[in-house]
């Protein structure tokens, strides 16, 4: 791809067509960027309220008023695909306690009924116990009824060949994969090869690689990759706008979502390098802090 010297919008990166933000507030995203206002993403859902990749924790998203969500997805032993984090359910799980003979506990090793006996938010409060493991069209479904959009991970690709494939087959099942919902998705991996599996599979929905590269490898990102998301202490106002002088594989700037920030200072600090997103435990205090709708 061409370098341009621009300011990328998150507007810029998804199409006009589709607002990052609350179409209730009457911003759009590409607005709410060049005014300083990045959108903000509850990451694995409002994690810092509720236990992350549930149910629970993307309806505390929908009633904070949060429009985007992210979540991470796996695999289980009988090929469903189900939404947690770590490759182990020994942190998020009682599994532990409920399967003492099977350790390290990891998610592949489980088939998807097992996995949906684990309670999923004692871990996090008495108030959440009994929360399970969610499928991903269980997931997807809730996404759809709350009206958010989502920023999903394909997480340790390496473990599971072929889930690029069977996610995108699943969400075109789901309806997803539709002009009108395509504008509400984003896919992202740490693996550069499994996002531009994505891309090259379904050149439309938009891709975002989870890391860094440095200034000379974003032209070969830019080829299948719409969006940077590195760490918030890895950015400097310099290097988001490198990025932002690449245009992506849908003609548009390349833009920047920065995770994890879970504080008002971080946050004012961030949206000040000029990033699209911001990715937090606690989007509500981001939100207030960057000014976002």
């Amino acid at each position: 791809m061409h370098t341009r010297v621009v300011v990328a919008t998150a507007a810029a990166v998804l199409g006009t067509a589709a607002p990052l933000l609350s179409p209730a507030s009457g911003v759009r995203a590409g607005e709410a960027a060049q005014a300083g206002r990045p959108t903000v993403i509850a990451h694995r859902g409002a994690s810092g309220y509720a236990p992350e990749n549930t149910l629970a924790a993307i309806d505390k998203a929908a009633q904070l008023g949060l429009t985007w969500v992210e979540n991470d997805v796996q695999r289980t032993r009988d090929g469903e695909l189900v939404v947690i984090h770590d490759d182990s359910l020994q942190r998020t799980t009682n599994v532990k306690a409920l399967f003492p003979g099977r350790a390290p506990w990891k998610v592949k090793d489980f088939t998807a009924a097992e996995i949906a006996r684990l309670d999923a938010g004692s871990w996090f409060s008495r108030t959440y116990a009994g929360t399970r493991v969610p499928t991903l069209t269980q997931y997807m479904r809730r996404v759809d009824h709350n009206r958010e959009k989502l920023l999903l991970e394909i997480k340790n690709p390496e473990l599971y060949p072929g889930i690029e494939q069977q996610t995108l087959k699943l969400l075109g099942n789901e309806g997803w994969l539709d002009r009108d919902h395509v504008g509400r998705l984003v896919v992202q991996s740490f693996s550069a090869d499994s996002v531009r599996t994505v891309h090259d599979l379904r050149p439309a929905v938009t891709t975002a690689y989870l890391g860094r590269p440095t200034v000379a490898q974003l032209h070969r990102y830019a080829r299948s990759i719409d969006l940077i998301n590195p760490t918030y202490d890895s950015l400097s106002t310099a290097y988001v706008a490198a990025v932002h002088a690449f245009e992506g594989p849908h003609g548009r700037p390349l833009g920047v979502f920065a995770w994890t920030v879970n504080d008002a200072a971080t946050a004012r600090k961030v949206a000040g390098y000029g990033v699209d997103g911001i990715i937090s435990n606690k989007p509500d205090v981001v939100r207030s802090a960057v000014g976002s709708g």
